[in-house]
């Protein structure tokens, strides 16, 4: 149950960053060395890599699996 609200609270991470990354580049649109925007997309790869190895580590340890239809070995 950890492992799935972690997935959820770096997902929603990852949409935040996304946000401020908006937020600050249409805020610092005129402005000639503001990076703001960068180290907001920067956070955003790291968070979503962070994700993406939680994701593995739960397929890989069997906490999460697939319960899709079409994926089921026969």
């Amino acid at each position: 149950m950890w492992l799935k609200i972690l997935i959820v609270a770096l997902f929603l991470a990852v949409l935040a960053s996304l946000s401020s990354a908006l937020f600050f580049l249409l805020k610092d649109m005129g402005a000639p060395q503001s990076k703001r925007t960068l180290y907001a997309l920067g956070i955003r790869i790291t968070l979503a890599a962070l994700l993406l190895l939680a994701i593995w580590y739960g397929f890989a340890t069997g906490i999460l699996s697939n319960t899709a239809p079409w994926a089921q070995k026969y």
